[in-house]
């Protein structure tokens, strides 16, 4: 589909129109006591990730850029589908495991942030840009995210903060993680790293095939 087409500028719109007023919201929504506010979150990255690639995506509709910054928009969506995986399993299992309140977020925030933003991002990376088709460079910008995330919440967010308090620790976003020693969060941490580095290649293998069926 062209990406200067009616339809993909309008869709387009929409999508950045409200990735930019959930954005917002969580600005009015955060705990401000909290040091890192709701950047203390992987579903704020994530979201702040939509923002950023909805605005790239918008400006290849208008005409307004030619680069259509591939690398960084499929680490991005990787990103947001992390966020969508890991919260639903967690929820699934405990609810409050995934809540630093306690209580899941409004029905509204919790569906678009966690199921329809990365959702409409996916359909835009695969189905129109075709974004997944570098292969060296979304590696590196997906591991240096997933170590600057975690070096975030250990040595900044859990060290100014003292809840969530768990069995072992405090401070850090999500409750679960303050019931985890600092060898088992690692472990967690690399493990879900694996785990977004397939769901990239993953991103490849769909992109090729959607490439060839939708695209040709």
């Amino acid at each position: 589909m062209p990406l200067q087409a009616r339809g993909v500028l309008h869709f387009r719109q929409i999508v950045l129109v409200l990735a930019i007023g959930y954005f917002i919201y969580q600005f009015i929504d955060t705990d401000r006591t909290m040091f890192g506010w709701q950047f203390r979150f992987l579903t704020i990255w994530g979201l702040s990730g939509i923002v950023l690639t909805s605005v790239l995506m918008l400006r290849l509709s208008m005409g307004q850029s030619t680069n259509e910054h591939l690398a960084l928009i499929s680490a991005a969506c990787v990103i947001s589908g992390m966020v969508v995986l890991l919260y639903w399993r967690l929820y699934f299992d405990d609810p409050s495991s995934v809540s630093s309140r306690g209580e899941p977020s409004p029905w509204f925030q919790q569906y678009y942030l966690h199921l329809l933003g990365p959702l409409l991002q996916w359909i835009d990376a695969l189905f129109i840009l075709g974004a997944f088709r570098v292969f060296v460079r979304p590696f590196a910008y997906l591991i240096g995210l997933i170590i600057v995330y975690a070096l975030w919440i250990e040595l900044f967010v859990q060290r100014f903060n003292d809840a969530p308090a768990g069995r072992v620790t405090s401070g850090l976003p999500y409750p679960f993680l303050n019931n985890l020693t600092l060898d088992d969060r690692l472990m967690f941490y690399v493990t879900n790293g694996v785990v977004a580095l397939l769901m990239l290649a993953i991103g490849f293998a769909a992109n090729w095939v959607i490439g060839r069926t939708f695209r040709r």
